[in-house]
């Protein structure tokens, strides 16, 4: 069965560089593996990116995006599906249901929001799928360590570290996702 990636990532083309160079080798390794690519659907910033990478190296993108987004021309068309969402909330229930695994690349704050969901709906049992983040140059590392900082302080279980992976580039998040073997979690409450 051909795996779902599900990629949350910003949709800013003024960011570094550095950060596109992971997007691209990320859509190559998705289109290398076959693997389709679930995404916001937008044609700019790290998402823009992606999705080219993968369709100029052969693979299957889909995208889903709001219908606000695509009025602005935000959208990138030439999709070989093009989901277009009334709200945020059934955007985001298209992307979660479709996925077979999913991967934060640096993103703002609506990156972020769409990653905290799938971790808390991990955390409740209402999916077992691999979560990753690529920590590009650092990005994330002031998150790590605001997860120690929740764990330490106890407003969740340190056996929640096991709900995503840290990566430091896009082809160890693959080495993760390819492994990952499914874990219950116990109940959130202490």
């Amino acid at each position: 069965m051909q795996k779902k990636i599900c990629v949350f990532s910003s949709s800013s083309d003024a960011v570094a560089p550095a950060f596109f160079e992971v997007a691209t080798e990320l859509g190559i390794l998705i289109a290398m593996r076959g693997y389709t690519l679930i995404y916001g659907g937008g044609n700019v910033g790290l998402m823009g990116a992606i999705a080219r990478t993968v369709l100029t190296n052969g693979g299957k993108v889909v995208g889903v995006i709001l219908k606000s987004m695509q009025e602005r021309g935000i959208a990138y068309e030439n999709l070989d599906e093009l989901v277009v969402t009334k709200s945020m909330h059934e955007r985001k229930a298209i992307m979660e249901e479709r996925a077979d695994a999913f991967i934060c690349l640096p993103g703002g704050f609506g990156t972020l929001e769409e990653m905290f969901e799938v971790l808390t709906l991990k955390q409740l049992n209402f999916h077992d799928k691999p979560v990753v983040f690529i920590n590009t140059n650092g990005f994330y590392n002031h998150l790590i360590d605001l997860f120690d900082r929740i764990y330490k302080e106890r407003f969740a279980k340190s056996d929640y570290r096991k709900l995503y992976f840290i990566a430091p580039d896009a082809k160890s998040s693959f080495s993760y996702i390819e492994a990952y073997q499914p874990i219950k979690f116990p109940s959130k409450w202490f």
